[in-house]
């Protein structure tokens, strides 16, 4: 069993959901990234997701996007980017790495030469925002060549007739996006995540994230009562910058208590 669905039968097994942690690499410096990435599991992330520096983060709100300048003027690269889950993997063997981001740097570089490359570094998934399922073909025969697994994004306009082609190609989990929007800005009600979780597990035996809005303890309990796992990026990436390594370490700390104790 590949690492993905491990820590999912691990969490399931601890009657809990997951707690899945995104980070920029290499922001706001290759130092300070590499700290707060370290130091991920033992602050309680149970997945993380590593976002690729890009230009265009088309998907990503203000503090995403400020997050990918801030790395790439760091010199942050794709290949920086495996660099860093590499050095991750040397020293933590058992978290999965789902590495994020957009598909151009991944196109320019070759998606089977990537490929090897992130599963040479201990990379277990890719999301990638801008590839829609009917170009799929271009990567996932690639990422599943070498046991990567592909994580598609469903949105609140997926409808019962569209979501049998994203989910095609799904492994790992499926990531539920919660708003329609951009991430770290507003926040879905409750009730539509219920009620969006329900929909996706009649088509779906993946395991189901929400993520997009969640920001606080609070709310990511609330997400972990009915879903698989809850993914918290912007507020993770703002606090870094604003207040540092140890400061964002202790956010994922009680994002992580939120989410351990929405179900007892």
């Amino acid at each position: 069993m590949s690492r993905i669905p491990a820590r999912f039968a691990q969490c399931q097994a601890e009657k809990r959901a997951a707690l899945v942690a995104y980070v920029m690499a290499g922001d706001p410096d290759r130092a300070a990234s590499q700290a707060v990435l370290d130091g991920l599991p033992a602050a309680g992330a149970d997945i993380i997701e590593l976002g690729m520096p890009f230009t265009d983060p088309m998907a990503d709100g203000p503090a995403i996007q400020l997050a990918a300048q801030r790395a790439l003027k760091a010199g942050g690269s794709l290949r920086r980017t495996l660099e860093m889950a590499k050095a991750f993997r040397a020293h933590d063997e058992a978290t999965p790495i789902v590495v994020m981001g957009y598909y151009n740097p991944i196109y320019a570089w070759g998606p089977e030469r990537f490929c090897a490359a992130a599963a040479a570094a201990g990379v277990d998934g890719l999301i990638i925002v801008d590839l829609p399922p009917e170009e799929a073909d271009e990567l996932v025969p690639f990422a599943r060549a070498n046991g990567i697994d592909f994580i598609v994004l469903t949105t609140p306009t997926s409808d019962d007739a569209r979501l049998p082609v994203v989910l095609a190609n799904a492994s790992g989990f499926v990531y539920y996006v919660s708003i329609a929007g951009v991430t770290g800005t507003r926040s879905a009600s409750q009730t539509a995540i219920d009620e969006a979780v329900a929909r996706l597990r009649r088509h779906t035996a993946l395991p189901v994230c929400v993520g997009f809005g969640i920001k606080t303890p609070a709310q990511a309990a609330a997400v972990a009562k009915v879903a698989d796992g809850a993914v918290v990026g912007s507020a993770i990436v703002a606090t870094l910058v604003e207040s540092g390594p140890n400061e964002a370490l202790a956010l994922v700390q009680a994002l992580a208590d939120g989410v351990r104790g929405a179900r007892t």
